[in-house]
């Protein structure tokens, strides 16, 4: 799991957003995982899930707190956290300035058309290729049209690591597009859910909000956050007795 770490972007937000859009605007096909711990454990029990994050052509940027607070025993030194939401934010507006095209792919129907509602007001120059929701259970046939439609910007809201693993098996069929599995990021850039208060955002504490809002999560955040600590400082301790 420590060998993720090869393909985190360590760079501040802003450098990740100029990188990123610069892509965008040249049609380089980028894939992008956003990491909290929970995706890095994912990878330690899902093989297909693991072969996508060692990958070194996907680019791994640090959600989570987590993920840039055990940054040191991978000897790395990441320059704070590029959340998902804020990718996708600056994405859209890139998007929009520069009239590029954009397909979403997952969340509840009802999401979507608050988002398009959202997107014709806040970025009316972005494109709107497709938006399929995430309850048809056709992946085939929505990555069919994907590549039909060719959008220079590839949003899937299907849940770690289901989104990722799609991106990853689809991406030889594309030319060109910036790809990112976005979780619950719609639910946020389209107002039908409250992103944490700014002072839990500025103190790294998004999670803790989320457990307080969601008191059941306590338990998933232990199987993840907890243990994934443990799992990369044992890792290390591995790789430093080899070494």
């Amino acid at each position: 799991m420590i060998e993720y770490y090869d393909n985190l972007y360590c760079g501040s937000r802003d450098e990740f957003f100029g990188f990123i859009t610069a892509r965008a605007e040249k049609g380089e096909k980028t894939f992008v995982v956003t990491a909290n711990p929970e995706t890095f454990m994912h990878g330690s029990r899902n093989p297909e899930f693991d072969k996508l994050l060692r990958d070194e052509k996907t680019v791994i940027t640090a959600d989570g707190i987590g993920v840039v607070k055990a940054a040191k025993w991978a000897n790395k030194e990441p320059n704070g956290r590029v959340t998902g939401v804020e990718t996708v934010s600056e994405l859209l507006r890139f998007g929009s300035e520069k009239g590029l095209s954009v397909y979403f792919y997952g969340a509840k129907p009802e999401v979507l058309e608050k988002l398009k509602e959202q997107i014709d007001k806040n970025y009316p120059g972005l494109k709107i290729v497709g938006m399929r929701d995430g309850y048809n259970n056709k992946d085939e046939e929505v990555f069919a049209d994907m590549k039909e439609k060719a959008p220079d910007l590839c949003f899937v809201a299907l849940g770690i690591p289901r989104q990722e693993i799609l991106i990853y098996k689809n991406l030889p069929d594309f030319q060109r597009g910036i790809f990112i599995g976005i979780g619950g990021s719609l639910d946020v850039l389209s107002g039908t859910k409250k992103r944490a208060p700014k002072l839990f955002i500025k103190l790294n504490c998004e999670w803790l909000y989320r457990i307080m809002c969601e008191p059941k999560r306590i338990g998933r955040f232990y199987n993840n956050n907890v243990k994934f600590f443990k799992c990369i400082k044992k890792e290390a301790k591995k790789r430093n007795e080899k070494n």
